[in-house]
């Protein structure tokens, strides 16, 4: 789906970015607030960006403090990974 939208020009021009730039940071913006607010999922979100990883999906994530909710099996994992290393 293509969705136009009219943003004035004074605020295209605060902003300093071509139409393309604009274009991916609005897309970046909505689908952070997405998952922020549960409705689309990290992996339907990744899909949407382009990334080609989960890692660049989570490094994305952080880069705008965006923290996806961690299940008990994951912490698990992470635990046992640490205790792993440390030997």
């Amino acid at each position: 789906m293509q969705v136009t939208f009219n943003l004035p020009e004074e605020i295209a021009v605060c902003l300093g970015q071509d139409a393309a730039a604009l274009s991916r940071a609005a897309l970046e913006a909505l689908v952070l607030e997405a998952i922020r607010s549960n409705k689309v999922s990290a992996s339907q979100a990744r899909q949407v960006l382009g990334f080609r990883s989960r890692h660049q999906m989570e490094a994305f994530l952080k880069a705008h403090g965006v923290d996806l909710p961690l299940t008990i099996e994951q912490v698990r994992q992470d635990s046992a990974n640490a205790l792993a290393f440390g030997k």
